[in-house]
């Protein structure tokens, strides 16, 4: 069964996305990709709209099978990380509103997935993006990228493998931490 995957790099300035069906051979093709951008000097809830109604969007024509997010973690810079969060917030709530389960993914653990390495730089992620999905060039701007690699990850992940077409992988070393952290902050 053909996985649809829908990519998504949060962000309230630009939000990338990106639709890949994955084989269960792990053969990716493209179906859209694309940006959501709006302008800082937007109100906030305007631009929280604006995502919303463009991921929504997305969502409603290509209907896919589950989204993968980038996971948000910690930044110097806290309106980016809020951003970023409010961002996350809504494409959790336009998935779960559509019964979609929506899988985390760290940022390392996408770049390890699509390269091999998990510190690689935009540049090399973009590369193979586009040499995954057969493209002559890597999507722009980077957060179209991200997204595409975001579901690329999702589904090389063992998603495509499942009798359904959709399964939960085990957790990574840095998510299994990530969730230790989380619950410590409970306490």
């Amino acid at each position: 069964m053909t996985l649809r995957v829908l990519g998504v790099d949060p962000g309230l300035t630009r939000c990338g996305f990106g639709v890949v069906d994955v084989d269960p051979d792990r053969r990716a093709r493209l179906v859209a990709v694309g940006v959501i951008r709006t302008e800082p000097s937007t109100p906030v809830e305007q631009r929280v709209h604006a995502v919303a109604v463009g991921i929504a969007a997305v969502l409603d024509e290509h209907m896919p099978h589950v989204v993968a997010l980038e996971r948000v973690f910690a930044q110097n810079n806290v309106s980016t990380v809020m951003g970023t969060a409010q961002a996350s917030g809504v494409v959790m709530h336009l998935a779960a509103s559509r019964s979609l389960r929506v899988a985390l993914h760290t940022p390392s653990e996408v770049k390890a997935a699509i390269t091999g390495y998990g510190s690689a730089d935009k540049k090399q992620v973009g590369a193979m993006v586009a040499r995954v999905l057969g493209l002559t060039e890597a999507p722009k701007p980077a957060d179209a990228a991200d997204a595409l690699a975001l579901a690329i990850c999702h589904a090389w992940r063992g998603a495509a493998a499942s009798p359904s077409g959709i399964s939960v992988a085990p957790l990574t070393p840095a998510q299994r931490a990530w969730q230790a952290a989380e619950r410590a902050t409970r306490r």
